[in-house]
């Protein structure tokens, strides 16, 4: 698909313009910090485009509102009595110094943390993050055996890893999906939709009308759950989807 992309100011607000081969004009706002994009078709011209975009002023701002006021969960520290949060649930830290390796626990409502004394922020944050990723590596798997047979596909290749941009991504050609190590922090359902959003994308790579009709047959719900996704709490970082 030929793609051009440009930009439209209106005030403070700048909107990224992608001209696509598409039949609809598309606008979204993008959390966390309320990104403007709109996907138009290729012969439309911008001066329709930033007309199309006044018209719409109101709701860009509205939306861009909600991120404003959106809780975002303070940077770690990994200090005993922190909360940290798996799978939606909230668990409070306990850091145990120990003189062998280290290791995460999870226990009913606490997360045990076993460091060698002395181990700075960085170190805690490395185990920490391992373990996430240990435990996504671990559940996914079930869920992509689930929604192969039911799209008559095959991934190839799962990986994790810390994105600062994206909850997930694909490489369509190698059938290979990322998924964002933060991830093991959100409900199953999130985890659930970005797994599905990111194989539909293996069958169609644009978010057109194809790529819609296919979520709504694998996953009925799951503009229901991008909200919920979106609306939650928000690393430190930055993430957008």
């Amino acid at each position: 698909m030929n793609t051009s992309h440009n930009t439209i100011e209106l005030g403070d607000i700048c909107l990224d313009v992608i001209h696509k081969d598409i039949k609809n004009v598309h606008l979204s706002v993008h959390p966390p910090n309320g990104r403007v994009t709109i996907s138009a078709p290729t012969q439309m011209d911008l001066e329709t485009i930033r007309l199309f975009s006044i018209s719409k002023l109101g709701w860009i701002r509205k939306q861009q509102a909600k991120f404003e006021n959106q809780k975002r969960e303070a940077p770690r520290e990994y200090v005993t009595r922190e909360s940290h949060y798996y799978l939606g649930q909230r668990y409070l830290l306990k850091v145990v110094e120990h003189n062998a390796a280290p290791k995460v626990v999870l226990k009913h409502n606490s997360i045990e943390l076993y460091v060698r004394k002395g181990a700075t922020m960085a170190q805690r944050d490395d185990i920490v993050q391992g373990w996430y990723r240990q435990q996504l590596r671990e559940l996914i798997p079930q869920y992509v055996a689930k929604f192969e047979k039911k799209m008559n596909i095959k991934v190839f290749d799962i990986r994790i890893r810390s994105m600062k941009t994206k909850w997930g991504t694909c490489n369509h050609e190698a059938k290979r999906i990322w998924l964002n190590t933060e991830l093991a922090k959100k409900p199953i359902e999130s985890i659930e939709y970005v797994l599905v959003h990111e194989m539909v994308h293996l069958i169609e790579r644009n978010h057109n009308e194809m790529f819609i009709a296919y979520m709504d047959e694998f996953l009925p719900k799951w503009k229901h759950l991008r909200e919920e996704l979106n609306r939650s709490a928000l690393g430190h970082v930055e993430w957008s989807y």
